[in-house]
């Protein structure tokens, strides 16, 4: 085993992105490629997407499938990479999201929330992040070096829409963040989470109608709407040797909405 906790530049490390074929996911994965990084494109559904990623990667990148929620289907995708590229899974990015709909009119409110809308997000979510960590570790202990990002969301301090179960669910995974980063501090890994406000535009934020948009813009410093590219850019941060003694944080990337 190695002890010494090195950091490894972006160039060096195997980067897992879950739900990375399509939205958010995809520009994280273009960030990662375009650093240098190899990359794993998880994908649950959009096999042509995540193909065509990696297959336009010169080799950086591969495409597997795996539901993230079904913790030996993630043991089984870890495997695989580590076989392709000769290498462990070095930093995990849990982007994967259950199937959601970012219009807060077609959402649950309080009289009809139910426990299974609730349950259903916190599987995917935090099992689904806990599933993919749980997976890592044996090679980041390996390697003496681990990065675990978490994709978070700015709705628990700034809950402008009643997206009641996904919040709650990113929550916990703000909560599981921090116990985890103190755990796993004395290997060598660090896990933070990168948390956004309504990002334009994702699959997942097609259906917001173009006034919240606009609203959201002119409540910002910055005047506008933050980008997958941007967000994805953040995310790079908490990759690299810049943030080596960084950990149990939660970056929010919304354009100053909300002050963490």
């Amino acid at each position: 085993m190695n002890n010494s906790h090195e950091t490894l530049s972006i160039p060096q490390q195997i980067v897992l992105v879950t739900g990375g074929a399509r939205g958010l996911g995809e520009h994280i994965v273009r960030a990662f490629l375009r650093e240098g990084a190899r990359v794993v494109v998880n994908y649950l559904h959009s096999a042509e997407s995540a193909n065509k990623l990696a297959g336009d990667s010169a080799g950086q990148a591969l495409a597997l499938q795996a539901d993230v929620g079904d913790a030996q289907a993630v043991q089984v995708m870890l495997a695989q990479a580590r076989e392709h590229f000769g290498m462990p899974v070095t930093t995990v990015v849990n982007n994967a999201l259950p199937a959601f709909s970012f219009n807060g009119d077609a959402r649950p409110h309080a009289d009809a929330l139910s426990g299974s809308d609730l349950q259903q997000q916190f599987q995917g979510v935090v099992c689904g992040a806990l599933n993919t960590i749980q997976a890592a570790l044996p090679g980041m202990r390996e390697m003496g070096f681990g990065r675990v990002i978490n994709v978070g969301t700015n709705l628990f301090q700034n809950p402008v829409v009643p997206y009641h179960d996904y919040t709650a669910a990113k929550a916990a995974l703000l909560s599981l963040t921090r116990t985890l980063s103190h755990d796993l501090g004395p290997d060598g890994i660090t896990v933070n989470m990168v948390s956004g406000g309504l990002l334009r535009t994702t699959d997942a934020s097609a259906g917001t109608p173009e006034a919240v948009f606009d609203l959201i813009a002119a409540s910002t410093p910055l005047r506008r709407v933050t980008t997958p590219a941007e967000f994805a850019d953040a995310v790079l941060f908490f990759a690299s040797a810049w943030s080596r003694s960084v950990t149990g944080q939660n970056l929010v990337v919304d354009g100053g909405l909300v002050k963490n």
